[in-house]
């Protein structure tokens, strides 16, 4: 019988996207230019998943997977 891995790692949701889609609208609909408001929102999410992993840097060495115990042999 074999396990399966469990895959731990986050992942950038759809309502995250239609999150910043969102903010995108509202800045542009605020009177700020299209690009500007675009390069911004993309430009602090960048910032923040960098700050975000720079943190766990230490925790990236087993990041994915969870550890799954094997019991101990027995010597003949």
């Amino acid at each position: 019988m074999s396990y399966r891995r469990k895959d731990t790692r986050p992942r950038l949701a759809l309502w995250m996207l239609v999150a910043l889609g969102d903010i995108v609208l509202l800045l542009v609909s605020a009177g700020v230019s299209a690009l500007v408001a675009l390069l911004g929102v993309v430009a602090v999410t960048v910032a923040g998943v960098a700050a975000w992993r720079l943190t766990r840097r230490n925790a990236l060495a087993g990041e994915g997977t969870v550890p799954v115990p094997v019991p101990a042999r027995r010597r003949a």
